[in-house]
């Protein structure tokens, strides 16, 4: 038990008026943590109210820093900008890191110092260290207790996304002393059961989470803050509802989570515990919830018993009920302003009640016509409500229009509003319908839009096109062709859309491209419609023709034989769906004009001749025809490779022709390749033919050959052995070169030989193999042998 301090209040606070003179212009609180004890503490700074009686600190919880100070404390505001002028502080850290200025991190530790388990249960978090804890019993004649508070941390840090993520804890639990009840934490966002810490109030950090409860963040602090602390929160109001002569515990706890870095601190004002009734939330322009012009709210403060009631807006009096009085405890609200209650209890003490009031002007609705084109002119037809919405809220983007509704009463009383607002059909010309012009605060105002339908018509002239590409009655038609003759028909700066159904041009669904493929051949009808200041103008018809095309032949490549030059072709232009002089023709060649106009020209040059061919009513088509060479081919050479049967002939021709190559016979068969195999001996002839038709080019070869044997026997038959396929002209410098079997020289046969009859020296040779070599004269040397058979 601490001991009781038992200097009257009104002593205390000439001592503190003594003791803090000095520092009543300073920038800075200060703090003392050695001058009250913790009983002090609570009982004469933080209670100021006879309401509340039996006043024990059974617990006080600090770290140990070598008990030359402590973790909680008295401080004084008094002269600074803080909000409090003085009161208790508690802190994760020492008590002398508090005051200002904010030019050094507060970040304390102390041996043995624990966390709370019960804070930690209630908040659902673990992991706490360095827990300040003041907590004590008392009971009050009233139903109700509050006391105001402001928390302030080093974990505020403001562009630092650390700020998202951590915070230390703190809370102020309550239950009945019996404990026939669990803790309840009263240190919550106002109107909710969130804690109270840094990622729970808090202006959002850009790019890494966003505002939560950011009318209840006070500010950052910078470095002449009166306390050293990065960021604190507005003033807050915790309250409990009890059970009035019942003896409850109160635990004010605050502790680091997860580590002892970066400090916390929660200050309670002095004099603020009292006995309180509860006059409803406040009702501010910064929580949302003001009260609108012209409305009323009755607070009521009755508390059941003998009592009076002092009502006081600003701190005057404005309406005073004495203890005795009947029906009497509620106060109407009219006008903004702070709002005290004081409760006389039966003459016994004071309960205290506040609440702060704001007032929100009413949003402007603007009456407005709106103007929609009606097909058939009888003042029906669908309306889009919404369309003019920005014209109603008189293009107040804070403003919105919620609803819709057909009489004045419904609008007011927010029923019954029109189901489908963007489809709406008026059952009576130029009927009225109502908007609800709402402010972010639910302040309202209604306007009046009446419905009207336009009348006006536009004289558009049929918009035609040719017929491109294929000719099958589609084509695209360019609509800028229909703005350019409605021009002057329409108001400046109206919007013009284009729909292919009448239907989509009066909901506004299905929008066409300016440059518009028609789906029905030849002729088609769409709508244009025309907006002015978001409001229909006319939707008329817009008719679309196609008008008639030359259909012309395929692009197509002819072949031109340059080895006939200077003859020509003749090119024609290639009409299909009408004769050929109907038209006008314009002829080029690579691109530059000719004066060519007639329907065909003669050519003999190489290009691609383009012909545009013209209808009378100005519709074109156009063709290619690409004129390429080919010609002769000349034959370079004939390579034959190897004799006998076994050779290969390489035939080599040039030209710009595509070549097909034949032997012997001028009709073919001609085949592809220039490579004939394993020709027999003798003289043959190669044939190489253009396969466009320019003609063919030939020329005599030999393959050389030899007879086997020879019978020089003077029958005419095989009198002679000579090479087969042997031609001097050819091979001018040939010499071949007869030995017998023994390498003994029978002959040499050259050009002017017939051949060698089987004598030499005039003697008959025997019966026997003789051996041969050709010499070409070109290096080449062919050998072999043959037989003599008499």
């Amino acid at each position: 038990m601490y001991p009781i301090f038992t200097l009257s209040m009104r002593y205390i606070f000439v001592i503190f008026t003594l003791l803090f003179c000095s520092v009543i212009f300073a920038q800075n609180i200060t703090v003392d943590s050695q001058s009250f004890n913790p009983q002090q503490l609570i009982e004469d700074i933080l209670i100021d109210s006879d309401c509340i009686e039996n006043i024990v600190v059974t617990n006080a919880q600090s770290g140990n820093f070598s008990g030359i100070e402590f973790s909680y404390g008295f401080f004084d505001g008094t002269g600074t900008s803080f909000p409090f002028e003085s009161g208790i502080v508690m802190s994760t850290g020492r008590l002398s890191n508090v005051p200002g200025p904010n030019n050094s991190l507060s970040d304390d530790d102390a041996p043995g110092w624990d966390g709370d388990s019960d804070l930690e249960e209630i908040l659902d978090e673990n992991d706490t260290f360095n827990a300040t804890i003041l907590e004590f019993n008392f009971t009050a004649i009233t139903n109700q207790i509050s006391f105001r508070y402001l928390f302030a941390s080093e974990e505020y840090q403001e562009g630092n996304s650390n700020t998202c993520l951590f915070s230390d804890l703190f809370g102020f639990l309550i239950k009945p002393s019996d404990n026939s009840e669990p803790f309840e934490n009263i240190a919550v966002v106002p109107g909710t059961n969130t804690p109270v810490k840094v990622t729970t109030v808090t202006p959002g950090i850009s790019g890494s989470c966003p505002p939560q409860n950011e009318a209840y963040f006070g500010s950052f602090n910078n470095t002449v803050s009166p306390i050293n602390f990065n960021g604190q929160t507005t003033v807050l109001t915790a309250t409990a509802d009890i059970v009035s002569g019942v003896e409850y515990t109160i635990k004010l706890v605050i502790a680091d989570e997860t580590n002892f870095r970066f400090d916390s601190a929660v200050f309670l004002e002095a004099g603020s515990f009292q006995a309180s009734r509860d006059l409803g939330q406040n009702r501010l322009l910064a929580t949302n919830n003001p009260l609108c012009e012209g409305e009323t709210l009755t607070l009521d403060g009755t508390v059941a018993g003998n009592n009076g009631y002092d009502w006081f807006r600003d701190g005057v009096l404005v309406q005073s009920d004495p203890v005795g009085c009947t029906n009497c405890g509620t106060y109407e609200v009219t006008q903004a302003g702070t709002y005290t209650l004081e409760v006389n209890l039966d003459g016994t003490c004071i309960s205290n009640g506040e609440i702060a009031i704001e007032y929100s002007p009413n949003p402007v609705g603007i009456d407005i016509i709106q103007t929609e084109c009606d097909a058939d002119q009888d003042g029906l037809t669908f309306y889009d409500l919404l369309k003019l919405a920005a014209d109603i809220r008189d293009n107040d983007n804070d403003l919105t229009v919620s609803n819709f509704f057909l009489s004045e009463m419904d609008a007011i009383n927010n029923i019954n509003p029109i189901d489908t607002p963007t489809n709406f059909e008026n059952t009576i010309p130029n009927q009225i319908v109502y908007a609800r012009v709402e402010n972010p605060f639910g302040c309202f105002d209604v306007a009046e839009l009446e419905l009207q339908i336009s009348n006006n018509t536009l004289n558009i002239p049929v918009i035609e096109a040719c017929d491109f590409g294929e000719i099958d009655g589609l084509t695209t038609f360019d609509l800028d062709e229909v703005i350019t003759a409605i021009d002057s028909q329409i108001p400046t700066g109206a919007t013009i859309n284009f729909f292919e159904t009448e239907n989509d041009a009066f909901t506004g669904n299905n929008l066409l491209n300016i440059d518009f493929d028609n789906s029905v051949p030849d002729f088609q009808t769409i709508f244009v419609k025309v907006e002015s200041n978001n409001e229909c103008f006319a939707i008329s018809e817009v008719d679309l023709q196609v008008k008639f095309t030359p259909e012309v032949s395929e692009d197509e490549t002819v072949i031109y034989c340059t080895n006939t030059f200077p003859e020509t072709i003749r090119l024609f232009g290639g009409v299909l769906n009408d004769l050929p002089n109907n038209y006008y023709y314009e002829w080029q060649l690579n691109g530059t004009p000719l004066t060519t106009t007639t329907s065909f020209i003669d050519v003999n040059e190489i290009g691609t001749y383009t012909v545009i061919i013209t209808d009378p009513n100005g519709c074109s088509n156009t063709r290619d025809i690409i004129v390429v060479p080919s010609e002769i081919a000349q034959i370079d050479a004939v390579d034959v490779i190897g004799s006998d049967t076994i050779n290969t002939i390489t035939i080599d021709a040039s030209g710009v022709g595509d070549y097909e190559y034949a032997l012997d016979d001028e009709n073919g068969p001609y085949q592809d390749e220039n490579v004939f195999n394993n020709i027999l001996p003798g003289f043959h002839t190669v044939f190489v033919r253009d396969k466009n038709g320019c003609g063919i080019d030939s020329e005599i070869f030999s393959v050389l050959g030899f007879p086997k044997f020879f019978t020089p026997n003077g029958d005419g038959q095989n009198d002679f052995w000579q090479l087969d396929g042997i031609n001097f002209q050819l091979y001018p410098d040939l010499e071949i070169t007869i030995y017998d079997r023994f390498g003994k020289l029978m002959t040499r046969q050259n050009a002017n030989s017939s051949g060698w009859d089987g004598n030499y020296n005039g003697s008959l040779m025997p019966n026997s193999d003789y051996w041969f070599t050709a010499e070409f004269g070109d290096g080449r040397t062919f050998t072999g042998h043959f037989a003599l058979k008499r």
